[in-house]
């Protein structure tokens, strides 16, 4: 199970759970092993399948041990308890249930048709590995990735409004490729006013012949928050494009949800994100920072009601999806997750997660309605 878990934090955050899966023969030798790259890929225990069955070997007659109840559903893929049993697999030991009413009942399905099951080895690390996952499922909301990019002060753009481009090809590529993974990108009515942003997902050129990588075969749904319209002729318009009028963040993601929107991209300049910051609805943040020294300028937050040290938003190293700090060209990207995560099972935190919903009035005025600097462009946003 510790080789489950290893290999589920290799996996993307994001629509899905992380998930790892290993299969043993009958005698307790791994056979083969994998984990969940992403939504619409093969799920862990399919993954472990398959690598068996590449290795020669046969998996019927072995154990499953998997980070997380098999799934007992049709989504992008099909049920894994389905897989499971038509590999002949005698014995399934997984970590955590799964609660979610659309995939959960796995080992009840399995236990149905014969198969031993034995859940409960390492729950509490599985659930904490996925807890903020837990959360958003629990709330009915997309999981939300924050997206920043910026100088080493922390700004966005320049004194001026100049901003394209703080960071450098290879950063922005690689949000490009975020983009190409989330069902939905979010920006606010200020960005696309001052930025008239297309929010799509494109290659972007990473070496100076200009060579681009290969055109996402799918586009997310755009999405603009706020009370101001967006202009006719605005970049965003067009099949795809979803006006939320709310500056409300908890109103914005159960809109989102309620069209199948389980992974959501926030960007789009310091008002938003600090909006979503301050309601406490930011799971995942990826934050890009450029070796250039501004000194004024705008910065990446606005005031997010933190009066006092002690009530700073803290943040930790998040391993999962290829590590917590990564070079891309002459810029670092940062991978963190809520440093609250540590304090218990965050799906259970619902009274906490009010009291910062209430604090996202002051931050929401600035983030979807007027911003901040409305000159200013909020920087990586086309």
């Amino acid at each position: 199970m510790d080789r489950a878990l290893e290999l589920a934090a290799q996996g993307v955050r994001g629509a899905n759970p992380l998930v790892g899966a290993v299969v043993l023969s009958p005698e307790g030798q791994v056979l083969g092993s994998g984990y969940h790259r992403g939504a619409g890929t093969p799920h862990a225990e399919v993954a472990a399948l398959a690598d068996a069955r590449s290795r020669g070997a046969d998996p019927a007659g072995g154990t499953m041990v998997v980070t997380l109840e098999p799934c007992n559903h049709q989504g992008r893929t099909g049920p894994c308890s389905a897989a499971i049993h038509a590999a002949g697999i005698r014995r399934v030991v997984f970590a955590a249930p799964d609660r979610t009413a659309q995939a959960a009942g796995g080992a009840r399905w399995l236990r149905d048709r014969g198969v031993e099951t034995d859940g409960g080895l390492r729950q509490t690390q599985s659930e904490h590995l996925n807890g903020r996952w837990l959360r958003a499922t629990a709330q009915a909301r997309p999981f939300v990735t924050l997206k920043t990019a910026s100088s080493l002060d922390g700004r966005v753009a320049a004194a001026d409004g100049t901003s394209q481009w703080i960071t450098g090809s290879q950063a922005r590529a690689d949000g490009h490729a975020i983009r190409a993974r989330v069902d939905a990108v979010l920006a606010g009515t200020g960005t696309v006013l001052a930025d008239n942003p297309r929010l799509t997902a494109r290659p972007v050129p990473t070496d100076d012949a200009g060579t681009a990588g290969s055109t996402p075969p799918a586009q997310p749904l755009r999405a603009v928050m706020g009370l101001r319209p967006v202009p006719q002729d605005a970049a965003v318009r067009g099949p795809g494009f979803l006006p939320l009028a709310t500056r409300d963040v908890p109103t914005a993601l159960a809109e989102l949800h309620s069209r199948g929107v389980r992974h959501v991209l926030v960007e789009g300049g310091p008002g938003i994100a600090g909006a979503f910051l301050a309601a406490g609805a930011v799971d995942e943040l990826v934050s890009y920072i450029a070796p250039v020294v501004l000194g004024e300028g705008t910065p990446m937050f606005p005031p997010v009601g933190v009066p006092t040290l002690a009530a700073a938003h803290r943040w930790v190293p998040d391993p999962a999806g290829g590590g917590a700090v990564t070079q891309l060209g002459p810029d670092v990207r940062l991978r963190l997750r809520p440093a609250d995560d540590d304090n218990g099972t965050p799906a259970d935190r619902t009274a906490a997660d009010r009291t910062a919903a209430d604090r996202t009035a002051t931050a929401a005025g600035t983030a979807t309605g007027t911003p901040a600097t409305p000159s200013t462009p909020q920087h990586n946003q086309e």
